[in-house]
């Protein structure tokens, strides 16, 4: 094996190089305590109940436009329409 200055040199990088850690890092970021991974989504005993419910496509595909969080955006006109 030849050994060169290159293959001494230290892999080291500066830390004023690295990358900004911005809010879409931490929304892919991995949540642990520990070795246990914390799972996203909603917490147990929610007050939310999954339900079947056939819409128009345009209905859903308005509120899908919207981004992420449309799921909620939606029940949100509901509750609304509902009075609540």
């Amino acid at each position: 094996m030849i050994v060169s200055e290159e293959n001494t040199k230290s892999s080291w990088v500066d830390p004023d190089d690295a990358p900004e850690l911005d809010d879409e890092w931490f929304e892919r970021a991995e949540l642990r305590v520990g070795d246990k991974i914390i799972r996203r989504g909603r917490p147990a005993g929610s007050s939310k109940n999954l339900v079947s419910l056939r819409l128009d496509k345009e209905v859903i595909d308005h509120f899908r436009s919207t981004g992420p969080g449309w799921q909620t955006r939606m029940n949100d006109v509901l509750r609304k329409a509902a009075g609540l």
